[in-house]
C-alpha cells in the first residue's frame, strides 16, 4: 500500500471536497451523526436502536472499557507501507471489519438491509444479515452479487424452520453461520417498554419467516392474506431457552458452513466452543442490550483470547466507535471487529450512501492510528501496544 492510503487518501478527500464546497452525506463527529439520526427517525425507532437492556450500565461499561486502555505510541518506525488486511475463516478480508448484524433496518430507513449490504460490498467489508432482517436473505443476496456475506441465525423452536434458514442461507451464497447465544429471550428494555414498541409485533423484521415454505407451510393463509395469523406463529417458535452446548451437533448436521457463536464472555465458555468444534467466536454482550449490569467485552476479550490459545479466530463486537478501539481489541486478541450501530446511523441519515461514508472513514481512522501508534499491520499488534490507565 502506499503512504496515501487509506487513511492519508480519505482525508484529502474530504478537504478537497470541502474547498469546492461539497460535504460527506454524513457528519464526520459521531456525536452529531447519531444527533443526525436521532433528528430524522421517530423517537420509538431511534430509541430501538439506541436503546439497551435495564439501566443500560452494560452499554455504558462497553464505552467506558476502550478508556482503561491506552495506546503507547512507538516512533521511528518506517510506517509508511501499511497493510490493514487479515485472514479470517480462511478468506483474506481488506480490513479488520465486518459489519454486524443488526435486525429490522426497515425501521431506519427503505432500502434497509438491501442498501447497507450494497455498501459493504461496494468497501469490500463482509455484511453480517440478521435473521430479523427486513428483506429477505435471498434479496439481500442478489443486491450483493458475489461479495462476501454471512449469516446470523437466531436459534428458535421449530427445527424445521431452523434446517430450512440453514439451506437457504447456503443456496443464496452466505459463506459462514453466525449463532447469536444470547438472545433467547428478549431483554427488560426500558426505552421499547416506554413507547410500547417492538416492531416484529407489527409484522417488521420478519422477511426471513414469511418468505421461508417450512414457516408458511403451518399457516392456513400466507403471511399476505393474514399477517396477523403469521406475527402470531413468529411468536411461537422465537427464541429458545431450552438450548444447550448439545445441540450444537444438530447445528452441524444441519448446514455445512463454517459456524461462529457470537455472545461468548466467559473463558469456559470459549473453551468449551473449541471443544464442540465450532469455527470462530465472537466476544460480545449484544451492545449491551441482554444483561443489565454485565461485564463489558473489552474487559471479556483478553480471558477468552487466552482460553482459545489461537485454536480458533476470536472477534469483537460491543462498543466500538472509533479506530482507537478497533486497535485496542486487535491487540488484546481479535482478528477482527464488528460494527453495529454506528454504521446504522449513517443508514438512517443517508441510507446506502450513508453507510460507505461511515465505514470509509472508521476505516481511514484505523488506518491513521495504526500508523501514528508506529505500526503497519493488524499483525503486529500485541498487548505490549497498550497499558491500562491505572498502570
Amino acid at each position: 500500500m502506499s503512504e496515501t492510503s487509506p487513511g492519508m487518501q480519505r482525508q484529502l478527500e474530504i478537504y478537497q471536497s470541502g474547498l469546492a464546497g461539497k460535504k460527506l452525506s454524513v457528519p464526520i463527529p459521531l456525536a452529531l451523526l447519531e444527533a443526525k439520526a436521532k433528528e430524522i427517525l421517530p423517537p420509538q425507532a431511534y430509541d430501538y436502536v439506541a436503546g439497551g437492556a435495564g439501566g443500560e450500565r452494560t452499554m455504558q461499561a462497553n464505552l467506558d472499557s476502550f478508556s482503561r486502555w491506552q495506546v503507547v505510541p512507538r516512533m521511528l518506525r518506517d510506517v509508511s507501507q501499511r497493510d490493514l488486511s487479515v485472514e479470517v475463516l480462511g478468506a483474506r478480508l481488506p480490513a479488520p471489519l465486518l459489519l454486524g448484524p443488526v435486525g429490522v433496518q426497515g425501521i431506519v430507513h427503505l432500502e434497509a438491509e438491501v442498501a447497507s449490504g450494497r455498501a459493504a460490498a461496494a468497501l469490500g467489508v463482509p455484511f453480517i444479515l440478521s435473521t430479523l432482517s427486513s428483506r429477505s436473505m435471498e434479496e439481500v443476496a442478489q443486491a450483493m452479487g458475489a461479495a462476501r456475506r454471512w449469516f446470523q441465525l437466531y436459534w428458535g423452536k421449530d427445527p424445521e424452520v431452523t434446517a430450512s434458514m440453514l439451506q437457504r442461507a447456503e443456496k443464496a451464497g452466505y459463506s459462514a453461520l453466525v449463532v447469536t447465544l444470547d438472545t433467547q429471550m428478549l431483554a427488560w428494555r426500558e426505552r421499547d417498554l416506554h413507547h410500547s414498541y417492538l416492531p416484529f409485533l407489527l409484522g417488521k423484521g420478519l422477511a426471513n419467516y414469511f418468505t421461508d415454505p417450512a414457516f408458511r407451510s403451518q399457516l392456513t393463509q400466507s403471511p399476505e392474506a393474514d399477517p396477523a395469523a403469521a406475527i402470531r406463529l413468529w411468536g411461537t417458535v422465537f427464541g429458545n431457552t431450552a438450548l444447550n452446548w448439545k445441540d450444537l451437533d444438530w447445528l452441524r448436521r444441519h448446514t455445512r458452513l463454517p459456524i461462529v457463536l457470537k455472545g461468548i464472555q466467559h473463558a469456559d465458555d470459549g473453551k468449551r466452543a473449541v471443544d464442540c468444534g465450532v469455527d470462530g467466536v465472537i466476544v460480545s454482550n449484544h451492545g449491551g442490550r441482554q444483561v443489565d449490569g454485565a461485564i463489558a467485552s473489552l474487559d471479556a476479550l483478553p480471558a477468552v483470547v487466552e482460553a482459545i490459545q489461537e485454536k480458533i479466530p476470536v472477534l469483537f463486537d460491543s462498543g466500538i466507535r472509533r479506530g482507537s478501539d478497533a486497535l485496542k481489541a486487535i491487540a488484546l486478541g481479535a482478528k477482527a471487529v464488528l460494527l453495529g450501530r454506528l454504521y446504522i446511523w449513517g443508514l438512517a441519515v443517508a441510507g446506502e450512501q450513508g453507510v460507505r461514508d461511515v465505514v470509509q472513514n472508521f476505516l481511514a481512522d484505523f488506518d491513521l492510528t495504526l500508523g501514528l501508534s508506529g505500526y503497519r499491520s493488524c499483525g503486529e499488534l500485541n498487548p505490549s501496544t497498550l497499558r491500562t490507565a491505572e498502570t
